[in-house]
């Protein structure tokens, strides 16, 4: 994995697949298309042809809703590490952008290797 002295940028754990909410399906452009989503209780991580956008509900009521958006083009290296087989609970993917450094985290049940795999097409 990365270097674990980077402090993240921004940290995020996501635990099983969903479908794109609404309102993110909104902000698309012209020529994008999501290619696989993942969601937490409230947030939700958005994989397309041409960006991660993190969609973060704040507050107790979730309806603040911060969105963070990643080029592909401003992630300039990245790592994935798969769950172990006993003890590991999640899987690890660092983003190192032109901002600083990204990390996700996820549950067992998601393949980190579908997302190594997104993250391959569309950034090299």
């Amino acid at each position: 994995m990365l270097n674990s002295n980077l402090e993240p940028y921004a940290t995020w754990t996501f635990s099983k697949s969903c479908k794109v909410p609404d309102d993110v399906q909104g902000m698309l452009i012209i020529g994008e298309k999501p290619v696989c989503a993942y969601k937490t209780i409230r947030d939700i991580a958005i994989f397309t042809n041409k960006r991660l956008i993190v969609r973060d509900s704040k507050g107790v009521t979730g309806q603040k809703v911060e969105i963070y958006t990643v080029p592909y083009g401003s992630i300039v290296m990245y790592s994935t590490e798969n769950a172990g087989k006993i003890f590991d609970s999640t899987s690890e993917i660092g983003l190192v952008t032109l901002v600083g450094y990204i990390k996700i985290n996820l549950d067992k049940s998601v393949d980190v290797r579908e997302i190594d795999k997104v993250l391959a097409t569309y950034i090299l």
